[in-house]
Formats: structure tokens, sequence, C-alpha cells
């Protein structure tokens, strides 16, 4: 997994705004959260996202980062407003958490949507506006004319997606930046002096320069086997920032522009090192410069050796990457005649595999081009005011816009011509940045293909959504998040009546089930989840178990696949089916709720995410966290811990209408419930003791337990062979005191 991001955009004709136009909505969104009481708090949190939604509007882009890089005085007042502002909701939610867990159901899930909408919007301001500007100033320096400051807001932008786009892979990242209308004589001794040295490298490593058709082309990279999220960033940041020749080329005119071409790679094709880092040019050995091309790439060009020797390419051996081939083809193909797009579109179409591609070139340096193809990659191209921002994941661009175009590499344009017309090239121009008519889009074949707005989706997370925080890693960031997410599970719906404590789902559990659940018309429920959503599905059923007696109302857990594959029946209408998920968009959970729905099935979703296709499926929904807590990790933290508070919380609430079981204990459920997340938090106290004990005692255990039963036996008897082997002939070439004293047991479970 790789990622991609490019930056493409027009000068900007918008004035900055005045100050008093930013700061009026701030200051009256201060005061509205300042005086929201228990009363209308819906409404309240409303207005104010509302106001601060008007301030970010008018802080974004380019106009926005020039007002308050003019004015010290405006950002450190935007600044303290944020905060103020932020302040004001924690209140609140400290108050929802403490003593308003009364209030019906639906009321706190309007408010837990205004709270999310409102911590939008302050966050936007707060870390991204004002975080952007702070960026832009330190690159541009004090006083930047404003196409220096639109120069250096491009790099921000990528270096910032770039940040966001490596938990996709981070053992290298680049960045070019092709120059244009830079005003620069290079021919003068001053401009070849500064060039002298980092031009003509036929690696294409960190700070060469490349002078073609007059542009001037910048290149920066960082790679490393070892390292932490943000290193390479970091240290593409140092690097731009200390480039003379880059601050030359964008302050000598008036009318300089850029396009900027981003990638962090996980290396999958060639070792990591710079010289396979992308963006890769179309220099060859042996071959007169052709015209300029820089690529990016995706996913894996399968036949890149075949192209490679078949058209006699002259590429380094320390390339061997199999991006280097899109550029080089590309260059030949202008260099025979045909035009940019035909070039790159016919290049593209040659390669076996499934791709994402982006590639600029000096024969058109204000457009960019891309390419889709296949299942497992994806690109998106964000609309921005004067701005086109494409990323190979909607986080890369919703710093920027909520609006982007998806390509689509796997649907045929022609069902008659399948293997032709698959897969998508776009051009984007830079004169049409930000508006539909700025984007030209084709099959592989060629055949154009009309883009309309109705196509232009709107992204349902944000920056605050996948911001890591000081965090080092996006587990422990989650892991610390446990508790709060927990909490918010809980808020509004364990509730405190007379002195004990109910669970309230409210329309989480319709009316019409709990009917059912009364009458007994549902006879059986099915807990069902893909992955470790399966996993919180089987607690959730040993809770319903336990609170119901199971007789009365049989529980099962089974994988969603389970179900659809081995368990569904004609008629479905006896069953209440809980479908698990985090993200509301995994493909077999949400199949196989189609399916018992179809059958007369009764669904309840247990889920994080509001508006995801899972909540349009069912028949209600029990939201987790404060229904838009995204988890970035691969494993399953906050998420788990919340679908287990909302399966518990599901297991009562039935209990209840069916009738608990003889001498289930449910007043002490409820109240552990309640208790748990400040022993969650005071178990995280303890990570300083769990490290000192981990470095203590880890490193000193040396013996290893191949487990199994039946089959399963035999094969921990042979994984036991197969390890002894690697670790004597680790003990043969170091053998260590530590290694000599490895204990390998086979044993039954």
């Amino acid at each position: 997994m790789c990622g991609i991001i490019a930056i493409v955009r027009r000068r900007s004709t918008t004035a900055p705004p005045a100050a008093r136009d930013v700061l009026d909505p701030l200051e009256a969104a201060a005061g509205i959260v300042r005086d929201a009481g228990t009363g209308g708090l819906p409404a309240a949190l409303g207005a104010a996202a509302a106001e601060v939604e008007r301030a970010d509007r008018l802080l974004r882009g380019s106009a926005g980062v020039r007002a308050l890089l003019a004015d010290r005085g405006l950002l450190v007042s935007v600044e303290q407003l944020a905060a103020t502002i932020d302040a004001g909701i924690g209140r609140i939610e400290r108050q929802l958490d403490d003593g308003a867990s009364n209030r019906p159901p639906q009321d706190l899930e309007d408010i837990n949507a205004g709270l999310s909408r409102a911590r939008d919007a302050v966050w936007a301001v707060e870390r991204d506006r004002v975080r952007t500007a702070k960026a832009v100033g330190d690159l541009a320096g004090p006083a930047a004319p404003v196409a220096l400051v639109d120069a250096f807001l491009s790099v921000q932008q990528a270096l910032s997606a770039l940040d966001r786009l490596e938990v996709r892979g981070r053992d290298s990242a680049g960045l070019q930046v092709l120059v244009r209308n830079h005003g620069l004589d290079l021919a003068s001794a001053a401009v070849r002096a500064a060039v002298a040295g980092r031009g003509s490298d036929p690696l294409f490593t960190s700070m060469a320069v490349d002078t073609v058709q007059g542009h001037l082309s910048f290149v920066y990279k960082a790679a490393a086997e070892i390292g932490e999220l943000g290193d390479n960033t970091k240290a593409l940041r140092v690097a731009i920032r200390g480039d003379e020749l880059l601050r030359l080329a964008l302050s000598s005119s008036d009318d300089v522009e850029t396009t900027v071409l981003g990638h962090t790679r996980w290396a999958s094709v060639g070792i990591i090192s710079q010289a396979n880092a992308h963006p890769l040019n179309s220099h060859e050995l042996g071959r007169a410069d052709g015209p300029y091309v820089c690529a990016v790439l995706n996913g894996d060009v399968d036949n890149f050796a075949d192209l490679k020797a078949n058209e006699g390419l002259g590429i380094a051996n320390e390339i061997q990457t199999d991006a280097k081939v899109i550029p080089t083809l590309t260059s030949r193909r202008l260099q025979a005649g045909d035009d940019l797009l035909e070039s790159f579109r016919s290049t593209v179409a040659r390669l076996d595999g499934s791709v994402a591609i982006a590639a600029s070139s000096a024969s058109a340096p204000g457009d960019l081009l891309l390419a889709l193809r296949g299942s497992g990659q994806a690109l998106y191209v964000g609309l921005a005011d004067d701005l086109f921002i494409v990323a190979s994941e909607p986080y890369g661009v919703v710093e920027e816009t909520h609006r982007y175009l998806r390509m689509d590499g796997e649907t045929p344009s022609d069902p008659d011509n399948p293997a032709g017309t698959r897969g998508q090239v776009i051009r984007l121009r830079s004169a049409g940045a930000g508006e539909l008519a700025g984007v030209e889009r084709y099959s592989y074949d060629g055949t154009a293909l009309a883009v309309s707005g109705n196509e232009l989706a709107t992204a349902q997370i944000t920056t605050r959504d996948i911001d890591r925080g000081d965090f080092p890693h996006f587990l422990l960031k989650e892991i610390t998040e446990s508790p709060s997410s927990f909490r918010k599970t809980l808020r509004g719906k364990l509730v405190e009546i007379d002195g004990a404590l109910r669970v309230n789902l409210g329309d989480s559990l319709p009316t019409a089930t709990r009917e059912a659940l009364r009458s007994g018309a549902i006879r059986r429920v099915l807990v069902i989840g893909q992955g470790t959503a399966a996993i919180a599905g089987q607690a959730t059923a040993a809770a319903l178990e336990a609170a119901t007696g199971g007789l009365r109302l049989p529980v099962s857990a089974v994988t969603a696949t389970e179900l659809s594959g081995f368990d569904l029946r004609a008629d479905m209408a006896d069953t209440l089916v809980v479908a698990i998920s985090q993200s509301g968009t995994t493909t077999d959970t949400n199949r196989t709720v189609d399916l018992v729905r179809g059958r007369g099935a009764t669904v309840i979703a247990i889920v994080n995410r509001r508006n995801s296709d899972l909540t349009d499926k069912v028949d209600g929904v029990l939201y987790t966290s404060d229904g838009r807590d995204v988890e970035m990790a691969v494993p399953s933290t906050k998420a788990f811990y919340s679908q287990i508070a909302a399966g518990f919380l599901l297991a009562v609430a039935i209990a209840d209408e069916v009738g608990p079981a003889p001498g289930f204990p449910e007043a002490d459920v409820l109240a552990a419930l309640r208790e748990l997340p400040d022993l969650m938090e005071r178990t995280l106290a303890c990570r300083p003791f769990a490290a000192e004990a981990a470095q203590r005692f880890a490193p000193s255990r040396r013996h290893w337990a191949v487990v199994g039963n039946g089959l399963n036996r035999i094969a921990a008897s042979e994984a036991r062979i197969k390890i002894s082997e690697l670790c004597y002939k680790s003990i043969a070439c170091d053998a260590t005191e530590d290694k000599k004293h490895i204990d390998l047991s086979a044993e039954p479970l």
C-alpha cells in the first residue's frame, strides 16, 4: 500500500477577508456556547457550529492564509477564540456525562450530532486553517508576495496530506515541485552556479533539479527502513525550507505557478532507497533527454520487466521500481509525436496489474494526468476554491474540501468491450482548478466520459477523525481514547431513575421490535459481524444469553459470511439480527443484512458511523461512541470496547422486554458498566509501570510454546521442528548465551 498526493491550483483572485468578518462569527459562537443551558442544547450547538463554519470558509485557501499571515493579531485572536469555544464544548460534554443522563435518547443523539459538528468546525479553524497559515509562513518567510504564498501553500497541503497517507506505507516519500513562469534567466551564471551539482542526476535523488523546457523541476526525497510516522515529511520540509534556489524561483515573478506531485511508499518492487522512491522522472541512460515527465504509482505493474526489455529502456541499475516505466514510456510517445493525453493513455493501457497513477509533464506544466485501473486502488479528486487536490484516500483531501470525485477503475464504459474500456484516465487543467469544467475524463480506450455534478461525493470524515496528535502511532492514540469512547457509548442510554440504573435505548430499539420481542414473534437472535466485530458479537451474544437465560430467546453469534452461506431460511420473520460494524461499510456484513432483511428478519445495527451504508439498511441503530469516532489503526481497540458496551446495553434492553433470567444481576452489571471507563483510565495510568516491567522481563524470556489440538497438534509439531531448525541455524551463526537456552515444546491445549 502506498499513498499519492497531487496539487493543481490557479492563481486566486479572492481578496483576503477583513479581520472583523472572521472574528464576529467566532465571538458569536463563543457567546452561544458560554450561555448554552440544559434546554434547547441541540439548537444552540447547531447555531454555534454554523458561526464557526462561516469563519472557517473565510479562512480557507490562499485568501485565508494571506489574511492570517498579514495580521498577527488576527491569527492570535482566532486561536484564542477557537480555544474558548472548544473549552465550552468540553464543559457541555462533561455535564452530559456527569448529570444529564435522564434526557430522552433521541435528544441525546441530537446533542451528540451537534457536538460532533461543533467540534469539527472548531477543529478546522484551529488545527487546519491556523496550522496551515503558520506552516506556510515558516516556508515562505515574512512579507511573502502572493505568488510565493500560493506556491508554498501547495507544498504545505501536499506535505500535510502525505503525513496522513503514511499509514499506507512510510518507508520512503518524495515530493516534486514543477515551477513555471519563474522569471529566472536559466542561462545566467548565477542560476547555472546554483544548479551545478544538482542537475543531471540519473537517479533523481533528493535535491535534484532539472531545467526542462524553460521550467524548473525540484525533487525532495527521504528513505529509511526504520523510523516513526512523520519522520519523512519532517525531512522533506527541512530540505524544502533550506532550498534557496527554490525560494528564488518562486519569488522572482508575480506570475509563478506550481504543480506538486507527492508519494509515500511501501516498497513492493525495488529496495528502500531514494532512487526507488517516487516520483520518478523520464530520464534514461544513453538517450538524449526527451520530453520531461514525472510519475508516481500505487499498485504493481506486473509486466514492467517485459516493457523494459522490449522497449530497450535505459534505466539505471539502482532503479528497480516498476514505476520508472511510466514516465519513460510516456516521454517516448511524446517524442514520437503524440500529444500528452494520448501519450499517457496509451502508456497506462499497456500496463498489466492494478494501478493508480498520477503524472505531470513539462510539455503542459499546468496539467495533471491520472489513471486508475483494477481493484484495490483508488484516486479521489477534491474540488476546492481554485484548487484540485488529488489523493489515494479521502483523508488526503478533507483538510481542503469535502467534495470529491472518485475515479472508477473497474466498471467498463462499454459492456461490449470490457477489457478495452475498464479503467479511467483524467486530465486536470489548472485554468479550471476547483471546477468540473477543469476535469476531462476518458475510458482506457480514449472514449470521452462526461462528468456531472451529481457524481461528486461528500466526505463523512474530517481531519479531526484522522489526527494522530502527539502520539507516535495511531494504535497508542486509540487505546488511550478507549475510556472516552466507552463513556460516550453509555451517554444517555444508561440512565438513573429513582436511584436505580436503567437502560433506555429509545428508537435504537424500535417500538415494533419491542412488541415483537414481548409477544414472542421474535423467537431467536443472531449476532453477526466480521473480524473483531464478530468477536464483539460473541460478547454481545453471551451477555444476552446470560440476561435472558437463553431458553425463551435462543442466541447465536456467527460471522456474517457463515450466516449468508449456511444459515439463511426462506422465512426469517421470527429472527432478530444484530449486525456489528465499526465503519458501517463492511461488505460481507452489509450484504448479509440485505439477505436477511429480504427474508423478513428484523435488524438492529451497532455501528460507529452516522450516515454509513449499514444505517440505511436496518430497523434500528445503536451508535458507539458519539457516532463518529474513526479508528485508523489496524488492530481494533476503542471500537471493540465500545461495541461490547453497546452489546451489553442492548442485551439488558432486550431482557427487559422478554423477561430477565432468574437471578440475573442487572443492577450489578449496569453499575459495572458505568464504572468501567474510570477503571480503564486507571489501567492506562499504569503504562509507565508496564513499560518498566516489559523492559525488565521480556528480553530475558526465550521460551516458546506452540499449541494445538487434534490435527492442529500435528501442525504444531511440524512448526516446532521448523522453528528449532531456524534457532539452531541462528545459534551456529551467533552462539550467544541467550540463544542456547531457547526452549521449544509442542503441547495440546
